[in-house]
């Protein structure tokens, strides 16, 4: 089997992806086909034996194939004929825009390329924490209390300390804590230097959290451990980043049976049917024992290997398992019957 690992993007979340996917060579026993998407949006194909975080930063990768991407999949130029580059599925590891905002997910879809990770609608629904709110409202999840502020119409009312988050983004870029009037000036302003738009929470201290992921393979969730990540005031950039290189399996939380059982329903109901098809990691509160969504991570770092027994397998089960998309019939029956109705050949 080949799976091609596609990354990069144009992202304020560009390096974490290149960390991510270099990652995955750790994990994932089969040949990779590595397939870079430049802060250009340009395609390259990167020597699996040669990736490192430098070949980007130095800008090396310009002298590897570029691609172009058509459909079918991924093309590069030979001498007198165009050659396509030969693999069963791609893996979205692009992180934040291009990657998880849909637009990835739209040129696999239209150019027919199988792939690994949120759909377009998934990807829409998961990047805007303002809608993740209300898809997971509509499913009867608990979410924090919160706000949508805009630069026209930034007044905060929550009560203090709280928590701002630039709309669509992830890995803590832009977010701060508030715990004194005088610092919510500055931490809107810097929130708003990533988004037009930014959500505002309730913060509270020492909060517990779990992580959990999944993906569906048949008619079965395969859920991962459940995760009690160990944090400061909050998981900032520095912690992410080291976190989406991750490959060492993790301690499972101590929880009780019914908690347990809890936090997996809530991750099913999330799950099915909207993001079949990809690896997601939810990440949850629990307040005076009531389980709260606090995000959806669609591409989480590094498909949030460390959190499953056996990844290998389960990515390789998934492949044989994506869901089949619907071939619309095209016939022109209608157009057909017109131009006969009319006396038209």
């Amino acid at each position: 089997m080949k799976l091609a690992i596609v990354f990069g993007g144009e992202s304020y979340e560009h390096e974490i992806s290149i960390v991510s996917a270099i990652a995955l060579k750790k994990v994932i026993f089969c040949e990779l086909i590595y397939i870079f998407c430049s802060k250009d949006r340009d395609f390259y194909l990167i020597p699996a034996d040669e990736i490192t975080s430098k070949r980007f930063s130095t800008g090396k990768y310009l002298n590897d194939t570029k691609l172009t991407l058509k459909n079918g999949g991924f093309y590069f130029k030979k001498m007198f004929k165009e050659e396509k580059v030969k693999f069963d599925v791609a893996i979205n590891i692009i992180h934040g825009a291009d990657g998880e905002d849909g637009k990835i997910a739209s040129l696999f879809d239209f150019f027919g390329i199988p792939y690994i990770g949120p759909d377009i609608e998934a990807s829409v629904i998961s990047y805007n924490k303002f809608f993740t709110k209300l898809y997971a409202q509509s499913l009867k999840i608990n979410t924090l209390k919160y706000e949508l502020l805009t630069k026209s119409s930034r007044k905060v009312t929550l009560p203090l300390p709280l928590i701002i988050k630039p709309l669509r983004l992830g890995s803590s870029i832009g977010v701060s804590v508030v715990k004194d009037e005088n610092e919510l000036e500055y931490a809107l302003d810097v929130a708003f230097e990533f988004d037009d738009e930014i959500l505002v929470e309730p913060f509270i201290e020492n909060v517990t959290e779990y992580n959990i992921a999944g993906c569906k393979v048949g008619n079965n969730i395969r859920y991962s451990i459940i995760e009690e990540p160990q944090k400061k005031l909050f998981l900032d950039f520095d912690k992410k980043y080291l976190d989406f290189s991750r490959t060492n399996k993790v301690f499972e939380a101590r929880v009780t049976e019914i908690l347990h059982a809890e936090i997996r329903k809530s991750f099913k109901s999330l799950y099915e049917p909207l993001f079949e098809g990809a690896i997601i990691r939810c990440d949850f509160f629990v307040i005076k024992n009531r389980v709260y969504l606090n995000e959806i991570n669609p591409n989480p770092g590094s498909l949030a290997n460390y959190l499953f027994e056996e990844f290998n397998a389960l990515v390789h089960d998934l492949v044989h398992a994506l869901p089949k998309k619907r071939k619309i019939p095209i016939s022109y029956k209608y157009i057909n019957s017109i131009q006969s109705a009319k006396g038209k050949a």
